[in-house]
């Protein structure tokens, strides 16, 4: 009984704690460069923008509305990753961004985890813009700013959950998030839950892709993978064999 919890953790986070566990023993803080230049720009971000004549640069930058025109908001999606809520903590975010984007740069990649990370805050930036212009959203929330890193942190958390059949981890997320708009109704909420279900057809897109690709890589695979005749023919047949007959032949 007393080790079903921790046969319960080895089943959930096995593969990624494997997954995880080497490339940071080999290499150390060189495993996350790219989670690491995330961590160091967040935080002097949030210093800029708390200073008198560092706010106004900021937000023309990085800060994303519903209310912009695409022209402005799409080149300021990128920086917006990394632009911390002025009501929050900067220490939660960086946290957030240290643990999630250095855990999902080792198992997929730096470019993946951008990608990933880049869907998830467009889909929250784009249903803002649509929920207000269909009504679902109050019109005043085309003032209010984008989720920042919080919608990329929880997508990549969801994706690499996924990835790794952490499937209790990634439903306790979208739970997670699903209690946050019934309790709290805000914009970041209902941000986030478009950023996770852009992140699951992300996953249900690449799944469905590698199904297809499975049997056609497989019989390309064939060929190059077949045997030689050699090994196959019975020994009265076998090339090499023949060979050697022939050659002790023309010895004797």
């Amino acid at each position: 009984m007393r080790h079903r919890p921790a046969r319960w953790a080895r089943a959930e986070w096995g593969p990624l704690h494997e997954a995880v566990r080497g490339p940071l023993v080999r290499r150390r803080w060189r495993a996350v460069p790219m989670t690491l230049t995330a961590v160091c720009l967040t935080a002097v971000i949030q210093v800029v923008q708390n200073r008198p004549r560092g706010y106004r640069p900021v937000q023309d930058l990085g800060a994303v509305r519903a209310e912009d025109p695409l022209r402005l908001a799409l080149p300021r999606t990128p920086l917006s990753l990394f632009v911390p809520a002025l009501d929050l903590p900067v220490w939660g975010a960086l946290a957030q961004i240290l643990l999630v984007f250095g855990i999902a740069e080792i198992c997929l990649g730096r470019w993946r985890t951008l990608a990933v990370a880049y869907v998830a805050t467009l889909a929250g930036t784009l249903y803002a813009r649509v929920g207000i212009h269909l009504g679902v959203l109050p019109a005043s929330d085309a003032r209010v700013v984008d989720t920042g890193p919080s919608a990329a942190v929880v997508g990549l958390a969801v994706f690499v959950s996924l990835r790794h059949h952490a499937y209790v981890t990634a439903s306790a997320v979208v739970l997670a998030m699903i209690v946050e708009v019934v309790v709290k109704p805000n914009l970041a909420g209902k941000e986030h839950l478009a950023a996770l279900a852009a992140v699951l057809a992300l996953c249900a897109g690449e799944r469905l892709l590698r199904r297809r690709r499975g049997p056609w890589r497989g019989r390309q695979r064939r060929p190059a993978d077949a045997v030689s005749s050699s090994s196959v023919l019975p020994p009265s047949q076998s090339p090499t064999i023949r060979r050697g007959r022939s050659q002790r032949r023309s010895c004797r």
